[in-house]
C-alpha cells in the first residue's frame, strides 16, 4: 500500500504490506543504509524498513506508533550531528534485531566510533520471563506475568470495548540507560499496584546484570525505587492502634481477628443442606448438573480444583479411600500437582453419604472422570463459578449507552432471599466441611488428626482458626 504521510514536517513515511508496517525512507537517507545494508540498493526505488516483526500491525494505535517512531528516526539523521545521535543497530529505537546488532562491532561510522548499545526494557523483561519460566507453576506465570507482559509492551485492556489500547510510548522499547524515557513509560501505565510491577522490573535488571547481558557496566538499575522511599503503608500505619465498636485496640489484638472473619466462615449443617438441596431441585439444567460436585465438596471440604480432574481411579471402593494427587490449573486448564505438592488420602465409612452419591454416580459413569462435563471433558471452574455466585454483563446500546445485567446465581440467590444468613464463596464449603466435622470430633485428638491429613493441613491450624483455641489459656504445671 501506498505509504501515508506522517507529518507536514516528516518524510520518512509509514506504509502498510500485508497488514504489517514499514518505514519508507526518502532518497538522500539512501546511502546511509546500502552502508548498513553492506550492499548497493536498487536504483530510483525507496528503501523500506519492515516493522512487522516487531509488532506493528495495520491499526490505529500501530500507526500511530511507527509514525512518532518515523518523526525520531528523521530527527536524528537530519541534525547536524547525526553520527553520535543516530544509532546504527536501531536497539535506541526499539527495533534492533540480530542482524542490526552485530554492526555495533565493526561499523564506523564517519566522524565517530559507534557505542555500544545498552538492550531495551523488552530485550531485560524477555530473558527474565525464559527463566521464570522454569521455576513457577504455569498457573502462576500466565496469571502473575502475562498481565505485566501487555503493560511493558504499551498494552492497557479496556474491558468495555474488547480491545487492548495500545501507547505511543511503551516500556519494552526504552533503551535500560533512558531514565527520562523509562519514567515516562512508567507514567503512562495506570494500575493500582504500580510497585508490584516496578518490583519485578527491578528484578528482572538485577537477573540480567547476574547473567552478564547488561552491556555496559555503568548502566544503573533504573527500577530501583531507592532504599529512602517512603512506603505505601508505613511503619507506623501498619502498627497503629484501631477503633473497634469504640474500643482501641492494638493492631495485635485486630488482625487475627480479621483473618479469622474472612478466612474461615462456614455455612452451617442446616444452610449446607439448603444449598446442596437447592442445586439439585434447581430450575436451571445447568445448576442441576452440578449439584453432584457442590454435595461432594460439602462431603470431603477438598479444594476446588482437586475434584474436577478426580479419575474412577482414585476412588478405591474396597477399602473406602480417594485418592487426591492432582488440581486443575484455573487458567491453564491443565492438569498438574495439588497446591501442597503432595498426594492425600481421604478416608469415608462404608455406611456414609459420600459413599453413597460416590457409587450412584459410578453407576450412571461412562468415562474415566468422576465428574465430567456433558461432553465427558473436564468441568470448566468458571461454569461452577457462575452457577453459584453468577456473574454480570454489560450491553453496549445503539444510543452509545450501556446496560448492565445482574445473573446472580443460585447461592446468591440464596442470601437474598434470606434463606440462608448471608453469602459465602464456594471454597467455603471446604471450611464448613472442616468446621463441622472438627467440632463434631474436638475431643477426639486421633480424629482432629485424621481430619488434618485428609484435608491436607494441620492440627494445629484446625485447632487455631476451626475450634477456636484460647491462647491466654493456662494449663497445670507438674
Amino acid at each position: 500500500m501506498k505509504a501515508q504521510s506522517n507529518s507536514p514536517t516528516c518524510d520518512i513515511t509509514v506504509g502498510i504490506d500485508h497488514g504489517s508496517l514499514r518505514l519508507q525512507f526518502p532518497a538522500r537517507h539512501l546511502p546511509l543504509w546500502e552502508i548498513l545494508k553492506g550492499k548497493p540498493l536498487p536504483k530510483g526505488k525507496p528503501f523500506y524498513l519492515p516493522l512487522g516483526r516487531q509488532g506493528y500491525k495495520d491499526n490505529p494505535d500501530d500507526i500511530k506508533r511507527a509514525s512518532t517512531l518515523a518523526m525520531q528516526l528523521e530527527a536524528d539523521l537530519d541534525h547536524p550531528e547525526w553520527e553520535k545521535l543516530f544509532d546504527p543497530t536501531l536497539a535506541k529505537y526499539g527495533i534492533g534485531s540480530a542482524k542490526y546488532g552485530k554492526l555495533a562491532d565493526v561499523l564506523q561510522m564517519p566522524g565517530v566510533a559507534v557505542a555500544l548499545p545498552e538492550i531495551t526494557v523488552g530485550a531485560m523483561w524477555d530473558a527474565y520471563l525464559e527463566w521464570k519460566r522454569t521455576v513457577v507453576e504455569e498457573t502462576t506465570f500466565k496469571t502473575r506475568y502475562g498481565g505485566m507482559t501487555n503493560l511493558i509492551n504499551g498494552k492497557v485492556w479496556i474491558k468495555s470495548e474488547h480491545r487492548f489500547s495500545c501507547s505511543s510510548a511503551p516500556l519494552h522499547s526504552c533503551t535500560l540507560d533512558q531514565q527520562a524515557g523509562i519514567e515516562t513509560a512508567l507514567t503512562l501505565i495506570v494500575i493500582a499496584k504500580k510497585q508490584y510491577l516496578q518490583s519485578e522490573l527491578a528484578k528482572a535488571f538485577e537477573f540480567c546484570k547476574s547473567k552478564g547481558l547488561i552491556v555496559n557496566s555503568t548502566t544503573e538499575n533504573p527500577f530501583d525505587t531507592g532504599k529512602f522511599t517512603t512506603p505505601v503503608v508505613t511503619t507506623q500505619q501498619k502498627y497503629a492502634s484501631k477503633m473497634v465498636d469504640g474500643v482501641e485496640k492494638q493492631w495485635h489484638e485486630v488482625q487475627d481477628e480479621k483473618v479469622l472473619e474472612l478466612d474461615h466462615r462456614a455455612f452451617t449443617k442446616d444452610e449446607r443442606d439448603i444449598i446442596i438441596k437447592a442445586f439439585y431441585k434447581s430450575s436451571k439444567a445447568s445448576e442441576r448438573y452440578l449439584a453432584p460436585l457442590i454435595e461432594f465438596y460439602f462431603l470431603t471440604g477438598c479444594r476446588t480444583s482437586e475434584a474436577i480432574p478426580l479419575n474412577w481411579t482414585d476412588i478405591d471402593f474396597d477399602r473406602n479411600i480417594i485418592r487426591f494427587s492432582k488440581s486443575m490449573g484455573v487458567n491453564t486448564g491443565k492438569v498438574k500437582d495439588t497446591k501442597t505438592g503432595e498426594i492425600r488420602l481421604f478416608y469415608f465409612n462404608e455406611a456414609s453419604r459420600l459413599k453413597k452419591l460416590l457409587l450412584e454416580l459410578k453407576a450412571d459413569s461412562n468415562g474415566t472422570l468422576v465428574f465430567p462435563n456433558e461432553k465427558e471433558k473436564y468441568i470448566s471452574y468458571y461454569s461452577t463459578a457462575r452457577a453459584w455466585k453468577g456473574r454480570a454483563t454489560t450491553q453496549n446500546l445503539a444510543d452509545g449507552t450501556k446496560k448492565k445485567y445482574a445473573n446472580p446465581g443460585l447461592v446468591t440467590r440464596l442470601a437474598e432471599q434470606g434463606v440462608i444468613s448471608g453469602y459465602l464463596s464456594q471454597y467455603h464449603t471446604r471450611h464448613t466441611f472442616i468446621t463441622l466435622t472438627a467440632h463434631a470430633n474436638a475431643h477426639d485428638n486421633n480424629a482432629l488428626l485424621k481430619i488434618a491429613n485428609s484435608c491436607g493441613n494441620s492440627v494445629d491450624v484446625i485447632l487455631r482458626h476451626y475450634l477456636g483455641v484460647v491462647e491466654s489459656t493456662g494449663f497445670i504445671e507438674i
